[in-house]
């Protein structure tokens, strides 16, 4: 028998990447142009010119062994430095190469954060709704998933109902803003609660508790909303980010650990969080990859695009007669299922080759997730479909 984890992993394979592979079966069947897939946060705009560039010019200037080589664990001086230049000018901060720690995407980052700091027992608490793999990262090292309850209708934090989480276990929060699935983006209102939850809850069980920030969003907000960062509010944050949407680089697997100064055990976290990208397997982030964000870090996605992309699915679906959380940021469109039963929504939408992901699979029972990072002529084709939706569940009216 194998390991009993990935036993049951395999049982219970990602909802997400299941309606995925649903897209292709029907996209064989019906053709690509008739059906419309939402499931799958992958974004549908080509990286900036600037990134094809800087591969050409690492490869063209610099040595292959270099390029192609060993490193350190923690990733290239020289790229870990340069992240943190321009992290200091973008948000005040004070970090130097010892702070950035490169990473295998947000995901390898995380699971690097999680391996660091977890003891089995030991306690993670997400705020619900959630990206659902969160589960599966705390499990791998024994932790355990605290959920916090949806908080609607505004899905912002309830500080509340984060205190009431706290035990004497809980090792770390962790916090997705801008947000999968909502597209929320927690004001510095709601940062500043939590923050004061979790200082006071350190005061009484005489615990650290760190905030993991996951930050694969934070370049895609709309409307001028300011993305707060988080380290501003809370001295025990460790910052996990990727490249994968704000240069459109999902395959590339590349992103960071910031780990500030101030934190608590700092030399001891960054050190082992070092080691844990060779426990874990990865070694090292990409190198090739590694040396050209370097030099495409004031470069600047498609913002333009998931706009027009959001407004027209939002006007779209709010005339038909569905509510919808009007996303602040990422590319994710929060719809609440008419009658309540987000699963048979998304069995409903299928009958008109529509696929989106049920909000059980991200804790957020009653709505439904569509990922609007797909081509316009997606979203424009795909509302005859939704006006048969909306009228089979008497909307409209």
């Amino acid at each position: 028998m194998i390991s009993s984890k990935m036993t049951k992993l395999a049982q219970n394979n990602s909802v997400i990447r299941a309606m995925f592979e649903e897209g292709n079966r029907l996209a064989a069947e019906y053709g690509r142009e008739n059906v419309f897939d939402f499931s799958l946060g992958n974004p549908n705009f080509a990286p900036p010119e600037a990134v094809k560039n800087a591969l050409i010019d690492v490869l063209n200037s610099t040595e292959p062994t270099e390029i192609h080589g060993y490193m350190s664990n923690a990733g290239f001086p020289a790229v870990r430095a340069a992240v943190a230049k321009s992290l200091n000018r973008r948000h005040g901060t004070a970090f130097t190469e010892n702070n950035i720690i490169m990473s295998v995407g947000a995901a390898g980052g995380l699971n690097v954060a999680l391996k660091t700091l977890l003891n089995p027992g030991d306690e993670v608490i997400a705020l619900a709704p959630y990206f659902v793999e969160y589960g599966n990262y705390v499990n791998n090292y024994d932790g355990t998933l605290v959920v916090v309850p949806a908080n609607p209708p505004a899905f912002q934090p309830n500080a509340d109902a984060l205190a009431a989480a706290v035990t004497p276990k809980t090792k770390a929060v962790i916090i997705n803003t801008p947000n999968n699935p909502t597209g929320v983006i927690y004001s510095e209102t709601s940062l500043k609660a939590v923050a004061a939850v979790l200082e006071a809850k350190q005061k009484e069980y005489g615990t650290s508790i760190y905030i993991i920030s996951d930050e694969p969003y934070r370049e895609l907000a709309y409307d001028g909303v300011p993305v707060p960062y988080v380290t501003q509010f809370y001295r025990n944050t460790i910052v996990g980010y990727s490249w994968s949407k704000s240069l459109s680089l999902p395959g590339e697997r590349i992103g960071y650990l910031a780990v500030p100064g101030e934190i608590d055990d700092y030399s001891l976290i960054f050190e082992a969080a070092s080691i844990a990208t060779r426990v874990l397997g990865f070694v090292n982030a990409p190198s090739l990859i590694q040396l050209a964000v370097a030099r495409c870090l004031d470069e600047d996605t498609n913002l333009a695009g998931y706009d027009e992309n959001r407004k027209l699915l939002y006007d779209g679906l709010t005339k038909l007669g569905f509510e919808c959380v009007k996303p602040d940021g990422a590319f994710y469109m929060w719809v609440k299922a008419p009658d309540g039963d987000d699963k048979a929504f998304a069995i409903a939408a299928k009958k008109y080759n529509i696929l989106f992901v049920p909000g059980t699979s991200f804790a957020g029972a009653g709505y439904v997730r569509i990922a609007y990072c797909v081509a316009k002529a997606t979203i424009e084709n795909s509302m005859a479909g939704f006006a048969k939706l909306a009228k089979e569940y008497g909307l409209g009216k």
